[in-house]
């Protein structure tokens, strides 16, 4: 939340007051580009958050209903669950949602810039260039590294030395911290996935937001889904929900990859080739 002030702080900053200064000192322009913040403005900001909301609505209605199953497994299940989702928020989704967010900003501005060049009315650009694709999702294959620098020596660690040690600072107990190592140690790796859908899938999000609505619906209705209905009328226990368990939460990072590579693929494909329909541009 308070990243979330932060930035739209700067945007605000950035866009409005700045530019109303340099203006004032201009003698006020000619009011063609006036860019104070109004409801015509939210407007065009609230069609592609619709979508997101949307997508994060069915997301997390799936999640919860995973997580009324796990709560029902008994507190040290439970609370080796709530454990492990510290540690891989704090340390691994976190960063990983930081990078995204840089990713979106570059890509979108530099998908602006192209629609901009092209002509914002242009709906059918034909025929572009490869190099001319590369270099607007350039920042998601920037971010894309590092991500991957930051993760992966971090999930080798947690798994060789730190997760049980971290777990037991956390919970307070040897049990959960045991419960919680296993866990880890179980779908670790899937959180490289992970690191590498969200950086990917942000060339679609700031460009085609309707092309990321339907790779994420794909996801967790042809993957989550399922997996979430197994959960519940298997008889699970302690013994074996994180059989289960595993398989929705690892299982769905490295099924949302695969899925994110296809899009992506289409994505420039449809560029490339001269198939690309593109949306109205909103301003």
């Amino acid at each position: 939340m308070t990243a979330a002030i932060i930035g739209l702080a700067y945007f605000l900053w950035g866009t409005s007051w700045r530019q109303y200064r340099r203006q004032a000192e201009d003698g006020g322009g000619d009011g063609s580009s006036k860019t104070t913040p109004s409801l015509r403005c939210l407007a065009v900001l609230l069609h592609p958050g619709l979508l997101t909301l949307s997508e994060s609505a069915l997301r997390n209605t799936l999640y919860l209903w995973l997580v009324s199953n796990i709560v029902s497994m008994g507190s040290t299940y439970a609370t080796a669950w709530g454990v492990f989702n510290t540690i891989r928020w704090g340390l691994i989704m976190v960063p990983v949602q930081a990078f995204e967010a840089t990713a979106l900003a570059f890509v979108g501005h530099r998908w602006g810039a192209w629609r901009r060049e092209i002509g914002t009315s242009t709906l059918k650009p034909g025929r572009t260039a490869l190099k001319t694709v590369v270099g607007i999702i350039k920042p998601a294959l920037v971010s894309l590294t590092l991500a991957l620098l930051v993760e992966i020596p971090l999930a080798i660690y947690l798994s060789l030395w730190g997760a049980r040690s971290f777990a037991r600072y956390l919970g307070g107990s040897d049990e959960v911290a045991d419960v919680t190592a296993y866990m880890w140690r179980t779908i670790d790796w899937c959180y490289i996935f992970y690191a590498a859908s969200t950086q990917l899938a942000t060339v679609l999000l700031a460009t085609r937001p309707k092309w990321y609505l339907y790779q994420s619906m794909a996801s967790n209705l042809l993957y989550v889904l399922p997996w979430a209905i197994v959960c519940q009328v298997r008889e699970l226990d302690t013994g074996n929900a994180w059989t289960y368990h595993s398989l929705v939460f690892g299982g769905s990072l490295v099924f949302s990859l695969v899925d994110v590579l296809v899009v992506d693929a289409v994505w420039v494909w449809n560029l490339v080739t001269g198939r690309a329909r593109l949306e109205v541009f909103r301003e």
